[in-house]
Protein backbone atom coordinates (compact mmCIF):
# COMPACT_ATOMS: atom_id res chain seq x y z
CA UNK A 1 0.00 0.00 0.00
CA UNK A 2 1.43 3.51 -1.13
CA UNK A 3 1.84 6.54 1.34
CA UNK A 4 -1.46 8.46 0.57
CA UNK A 5 0.01 12.00 1.55
CA UNK A 6 2.97 10.95 -1.01
CA UNK A 7 0.47 10.09 -3.34
CA UNK A 8 -1.43 13.17 -2.33
CA UNK A 9 1.40 15.34 -3.25
CA UNK A 10 1.73 14.07 -6.58
CA UNK A 11 4.67 11.81 -6.13
CA UNK A 12 5.66 8.00 -6.00
CA UNK A 13 7.95 6.73 -3.73
CA UNK A 14 11.05 5.81 -6.35
CA UNK A 15 10.54 7.84 -9.54
CA UNK A 16 13.40 8.80 -11.14
CA UNK A 17 14.45 12.70 -11.09
CA UNK A 18 13.47 13.49 -8.06
CA UNK A 19 15.51 16.03 -6.54
CA UNK A 20 15.58 17.27 -3.05
CA UNK A 21 14.19 20.55 -4.53
CA UNK A 22 11.69 18.94 -6.33
CA UNK A 23 10.02 17.45 -3.38
CA UNK A 24 10.54 21.05 -1.42
CA UNK A 25 8.84 22.38 -4.28
CA UNK A 26 5.73 20.03 -4.53
CA UNK A 27 5.10 20.45 -0.83
CA UNK A 28 4.81 24.08 -1.02
CA UNK A 29 2.49 23.58 -3.62
CA UNK A 30 0.17 21.09 -1.19
CA UNK A 31 1.17 23.18 1.66
CA UNK A 32 -0.59 26.06 0.22
CA UNK A 33 -3.46 24.37 -1.43
CA UNK A 34 -4.65 22.13 1.59
CA UNK A 35 -7.76 22.66 3.50
CA UNK A 36 -8.74 21.08 7.01
CA UNK A 37 -7.16 19.68 9.49
CA UNK A 38 -4.00 18.03 9.29
CA UNK A 39 -4.62 15.69 12.20
CA UNK A 40 -8.57 15.26 11.28
CA UNK A 41 -7.10 14.06 7.96
CA UNK A 42 -4.92 11.73 9.48
CA UNK A 43 -7.40 10.16 11.87
CA UNK A 44 -9.51 9.66 8.85
CA UNK A 45 -6.91 7.81 7.22
CA UNK A 46 -5.79 5.71 9.91
CA UNK A 47 -9.55 4.99 10.27
CA UNK A 48 -10.56 3.95 7.18
CA UNK A 49 -7.61 1.77 6.80
CA UNK A 50 -6.09 4.17 3.87
CA UNK A 51 -2.99 4.27 6.64
CA UNK A 52 -1.59 2.08 9.03
CA UNK A 53 -0.02 2.55 12.20
CA UNK A 54 3.24 1.82 10.77
CA UNK A 55 3.03 4.41 7.97
CA UNK A 56 1.87 6.95 10.49
CA UNK A 57 4.94 5.92 12.79
CA UNK A 58 7.59 6.68 9.44
CA UNK A 59 5.54 9.83 8.24
CA UNK A 60 5.90 11.13 12.01
CA UNK A 61 9.67 10.27 12.41
CA UNK A 62 10.03 11.46 8.97
CA UNK A 63 8.38 14.88 9.40
CA UNK A 64 10.15 15.28 12.89
CA UNK A 65 13.35 15.16 11.03
CA UNK A 66 12.43 17.75 8.02
CA UNK A 67 10.41 20.33 10.40
CA UNK A 68 13.46 21.95 11.11
CA UNK A 69 13.80 23.49 7.27
CA UNK A 70 9.97 23.95 6.86
CA UNK A 71 10.17 26.72 9.69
Amino acid sequence: MGNPLYQMMGGTPQRPGNSPVDMLQRFQQFQSQFRGDPRQMVQQLMASGKMSQAQFNQLSQLANQLYPRFK
